[in-house]
């Protein structure tokens, strides 16, 4: 068995660099903890009253800066999204890693309910599109870059890499029900969180595009029935806010499926530097490989 070169970018990279980007943007470097470790490392500074994500690597700038026009787009909007900080111009780009600053929420990480986020959810959706473009969306984008990076063995990383081939020329086949517009992108619970005023607000920005808006309602979907996530009553009340359950739209199981390979893409980055997500990627991946049920999956 053998494994690609892990990559530089590990935690403490990403602290060295939160430490110099801090700097640059006079913010003052106390108190710091990292909170999660994927596209971006993320973490609280001063306690909490700042979040700062540094982005992985150089070809995570383009999105960067479309997240800091988000993020002034739905301020504009005074959409209840998460907000920049400092008056230094962001991202703070530190050895080709863009570096940002945002409002902290809350002391911990106190999610919205399942009934607010779909009212959220379809309030974002009927805004006016931002002026600027935003990419359209393509579900395979980060697939071969994230597995070419990912110290996983070669047969796992070659059977991604051929499910990802089946479900692309599946996902070309669905015909969609909703509107096509703006996307969050990566709409979940863990990116609602309640504000120090105990109101929900929307965060990670980074992922915005356009395409079907059955895309930004999969995954409360899929937390219920695939992984018991949410009860059956709290995913009642997300259709019950947002007006639509996907889970009725002919094209659900495909676009679960992509979703699925998506999450265990996502998770193979950390699996040469955490053992705890290496052992999630494999039994996500038995899973893929067998059918079986995905209620064993760890949030991550």
């Amino acid at each position: 068995m053998t494994m690609t070169e892990q990559t530089e970018f590990d935690a403490d990279a990403a602290g060295l660099i939160l430490c110099k980007a801090c700097e640059v943007a006079n913010v003052v470097p106390d108190g710091v903890e990292m909170l999660r470790f994927g596209d971006h490392a993320v973490f609280r500074v001063d306690g909490g009253r700042i979040v700062s994500r540094v982005g992985r690597a150089p070809e995570r700038i383009p999105s960067v800066r479309r997240e800091v026009a988000v993020a002034e787009w739905l301020a504009v909007e005074e959409y209840p999204a998460a907000r920049l900080v400092t008056a230094a111009e962001q991202p703070v780009v530190i050895e080709g890693h863009p570096v940002t600053f945002w409002e902290g929420l809350a002391d911990g990480d106190t999610y919205a309910s399942t009934g607010e986020m779909g009212v959220l959810l379809r309030q974002l959706h009927d805004l006016k599109p931002p002026r600027f473009s935003l990419p359209p969306l393509q579900p395979f984008g980060q697939v071969a870059e994230r597995l070419r990076r990912a110290a996983i063995p070669d047969a796992t990383r070659s059977f991604l890499r051929s499910m990802a081939d089946e479900l692309a020329a599946e996902y070309e086949r669905l015909r969609f029900v909703l509107p096509t517009g703006h996307l969050h992108g990566d709409f979940n619970v863990g990116n609602v969180l309640r504000d120090a005023a105990g109101e929900p607000k929307v965060i990670d920005l980074d992922g915005f595009v356009t395409g079907p808006r059955e895309w930004d309602l999969m995954q409360t979907a899929m937390y219920y029935d695939s992984f018991g996530w949410h009860t059956e009553a709290e995913y009642a009340d997300f259709v019950a806010g947002y007006g639509f359950d996907v889970r009725e739209w002919s094209g659900y199981a495909a676009l679960r499926s992509i979703r699925e390979l998506l999450m265990v893409t996502w998770l193979s980055q950390n699996a040469g530097t955490n053992a705890r997500a290496a052992e999630e990627v494999e039994k996500r991946v038995e899973t893929l490989h067998s059918g079986g049920s995905r209620r064993s999956w760890a949030p991550f």
